[in-house]
């Protein structure tokens, strides 16, 4: 029988110090569904998803991963600056014993996937844009195809047209390779094409889960009138009003 793949958060508190930060977070990620966490700056969401990834200690509750792998994008491109694109994207095949040779040809395929061209493989991240930094850390992400990906704000500095473009290619990923996500991010209408489910985390008195929010309507079909419209009926929820004090009129 085929293990079940989640990651299950049950009754998880955490604090730095005498500062509690969360309180009572529970939720549960499904293979092939995708999770955001929204909510205001300071309520926790970045500490959630490391705690989520392993990258903190827990302190209180559970969190059971059952997923075979996982990798991370953070907001920043985290590239290795002595490293080259190719290099850099090989990073996590290599640390899987994956040979040199088989790892590099792998990488070059999905460099060019997310769009980089031939010449930008041997460049290094001084010489690149933003854009094309954050297309090498998806590849990386990516590219030891995780049954699990943990995205810390991927979009957040990229043009419109750029954060469309990676969008969709993610979308296609999730559906081809029935990839389970989860990210947090401000942005409601990015939060609602991606997610399944938005959790929304209000900060005072202590970081906590204050509703949810399902969407069943398949990703590729999430036309930008569906995001509008749904993003307007967010804006008008007393918890999003609430928990990122907007003062509608």
């Amino acid at each position: 029988m085929e293990k079940l793949e989640q990651l299950l958060v049950e009754d998880v508190s955490f604090s730095f110090g005498f500062k509690e930060i969360l309180k009572n977070i529970n939720f549960e990620l499904k293979k092939a569904q995708v999770i955001s966490i929204v909510g205001p700056s300071g309520g926790g969401k970045t500490t959630l998803l490391h705690l989520c990834a392993k990258l903190l200690t827990l302190e209180d509750g559970r969190i059971k991963n059952s997923f075979k792998s996982s990798s991370f994008a953070f907001q920043e491109a985290r590239l290795l600056p002595w490293k080259n694109v190719l290099d850099n994207i090989c990073l996590g095949l290599l640390a899987k014993n994956v040979k040199k040779s088989k790892a590099q040809v792998l990488a070059k395929q999905i460099a060019i996937k997310f769009g980089l061209q031939e010449d930008d493989l041997y460049k290094f991240p001084k010489d690149l844009s933003g854009g094309m930094k954050q297309r090498v850390s998806f590849a990386r992400a990516l590219v030891v195809k995780p049954s699990l990906l943990f995205l810390d704000e991927p979009f957040s500095a990229l043009d419109i047209g750029l954060k469309k473009e990676l969008q969709n290619l993610l979308i296609e990923i999730i559906e081809k390779e029935k990839l389970s996500i989860l990210f947090i991010t401000h942005d409601l209408m990015e939060a609602i094409k991606l997610s399944d489910e938005i959790l929304v985390l209000k900060a005072e008195p202590v970081g906590h889960i204050v509703k949810k929010f399902k969407f069943d309507k398949a990703r590729d079909k999430r036309d930008d009138s569906f995001v509008y419209e749904q993003t307007a009926k967010l804006l008008s929820d007393e918890y999003i009003i609430n928990t990122f004090e907007l003062e509608l009129k």
